[in-house]
């Protein structure tokens, strides 16, 4: 191809500006252009270097307001808890086999920890948690669930009490197993040694220096180390309690009773029903066959003489055995309350219910209903229907 002139080149557009109307760059420009483009690489490192601390510190900033923020979210779902060791104190009972979520929750019921959760978040948090051992721990109240925690594992300064329970209607004899079979550890035989010392005991006057029927039933709270003494006289102190609450001896009185009769009375009630509803009817029949010269013929009596813990019926040969306690033979209440009744059925003794009852007799095992009847054959249907229920539950009378 033919050149023409510089000027032609430029018009031709045969160069690496062909479109972009640029001209064509001299040494000098290039030598100045190089110049600059080693500057704007310089710069570049520079912008680059600033743009790296820029991000850096905006990462951080970040990561610290997540941190920040995480600490708040953490907080606002917390699960509520008290601070410090808590004040006062309470006493918590803690079940065998209860599991961690029902100690956190018998913990918040007592007020000790804020919240069942927080609790529970602790426990989880420490492996110690699994030696909690069932026992009555005295705690603080309003404690923080770590605190909570460490004075349930520290229980040479929680369990400072134990709790023992008796059943209402025990005799003296089964209040005396179960204190030795209690934590207390008792040494062998001294709960029936402390019941043969009635003296020591603290028995109202009328009592005949017997303590049975008067071990009042319930739960007690002792501290550790107590001897039997200590809760027998916790038991017959309450038993004053409830009586003094009945004004019972004067009642008796009014009512031409002996005291010791009413808690007799109030022994057998409890003994022949378990339900409330019909403990007074009950105290009436036993008032009113006495009135008429008719024998109590009470099976619990008869139980209470063979160790016998409840039940419906007696044999031939144990209603004719020789017994104060056979009031299928001997009129009149027994020589001694048969166990130790509650307030309620001292109550009913005190106040039977109106009516011409002279029997009754359980109708249903299972709901404890009971059917009362002034004339035998009225009673002899009711008896009836005791037996067709045991026919239909095989070896449950």
């Amino acid at each position: 191809m033919n050149r023409t002139s510089v000027d032609d080149d430029v018009t031709d557009g045969d160069d690496l500006g062909t479109g972009l109307g640029l001209r064509p760059e001299g040494r000098v420009e290039r030598r100045a252009n190089r110049r600059k483009a080693r500057a704007r690489r310089g710069f570049g490192c520079f912008a680059g270097l600033i743009s790296l601390v820029v991000v850096g510190a905006l990462v951080a900033a970040a990561v610290i307001g997540f941190g920040k923020g995480r600490d708040a979210i953490e907080q606002m779902f917390a699960a509520p808890d008290f601070e410090g060791s808590g004040t006062g104190t309470v006493v918590v009972e803690i079940t065998q086999g209860q599991s961690s979520q029902a100690i956190a929750d018998t913990l918040e019921k007592k007020g000790v920890v804020k919240s069942a959760r927080a609790f529970e978040r602790a426990a989880r948090d420490d492996p110690r948690s699994r030696q909690i051992q069932a026992g009555t721990y005295t705690l603080h109240k309003e404690m923080s669930a770590k605190a909570a925690l460490e004075l349930m594992l520290n229980t040479t300064k929680s369990i400072l009490v134990t709790r023992i329970s008796f059943r209402a209607g025990l005799t003296k004899a089964e209040v005396s197993d179960t204190l030795q079979k209690s934590k207390l550890k008792l040494p062998a035989g001294a709960a029936a040694t402390a019941l043969g010392k009635t003296a020591a005991l603290g028995l109202p006057s009328y009592a005949r220096n017997n303590a049975e029927g008067f071990l009042y039933p319930g739960t007690y709270d002792v501290p550790k180390g107590a001897t039997a003494y200590t809760i027998l006289k916790l038991m017959t102190a309450q038993y004053g309690k409830a009586a003094a609450e009945l004004d019972l001896v004067k009642t008796a009185q009014r009512k031409k009773l002996d005291p010791y009769q009413a808690v007799t009375v109030a022994s057998i009630i409890g003994a022949e029903t378990n339900r409330p509803q019909d403990y007074a009817k009950v105290s009436r029949v036993i008032y009113n066959r006495m009135r008429v010269g008719m024998r109590l013929q009470m099976d619990s009596t008869i139980h209470y003489v063979v160790g016998k813990d409840g039940g419906v019926f007696t044999t031939p040969e144990q209603r004719d055995m020789d017994s104060p306690y056979n009031t299928y033979k001997v009129k009149g209440l027994p020589p001694t309350p048969i166990n130790s009744p509650t307030k309620d059925t001292l109550r009913a003794a005190l106040n039977p219910a109106q009516g011409s009852w002279l029997y009754f007799t359980l109708i249903n095992l299972d709901t404890g209903e009971t059917a009362f009847a002034s004339t035998s054959d009225e009673h002899l249907q009711n008896v009836k229907k005791l037996q067709a229920w045991c026919a239909a539950h095989k070896g449950r009378c």
